[in-house]
C-alpha cells in the first residue's frame, strides 16, 4: 500500500528501511533519509510512525522482522546461571 503519495513510498518500504538496517531510525524523518528522499507534504507521517510502532510490537525488539529472538545463534554461547 502506498504511504507516501509525495514519494511514492510504500508500507514495505517503510518497515525495510525500519528493520533493514544496524542503525535503525528512530523517527519518521530518518525513515525518509533511509529511504533517499524527504518529507514533504507530511500527511503520512502519523502512518509512518504507526508502522514503526507496528514493526516494534511485531518484533518485540528493534531487530529485522522474522528473527527468532529467542533462539540461540550459532556464534552465541550460552551461559547457565
Amino acid at each position: 500500500m502506498i504511504v507516501c503519495s509525495c514519494n511514492v513510498l510504500t508500507d514495505h518500504d517503510v518497515r525495510s528501511a525500519v528493520n533493514g538496517t544496524d542503525e535503525v531510525p528512530r523517527t519518521t524523518h530518518q525513515v525518509y533519509g533511509c529511504l533517499g528522499c524527504r518529507v514533504e507534504c507530511g500527511r503520512c507521517v502519523a502512518t509512518i510512525r504507526k508502522i514503526m510502532e507496528s514493526c516494534d510490537r511485531d518484533c518485540g525488539s528493534r531487530l529485522p522482522c522474522g528473527v527468532n529472538h529467542g533462539a540461540v545463534q550459532p556464534d552465541q554461547t550460552v551461559v547457565a546461571l
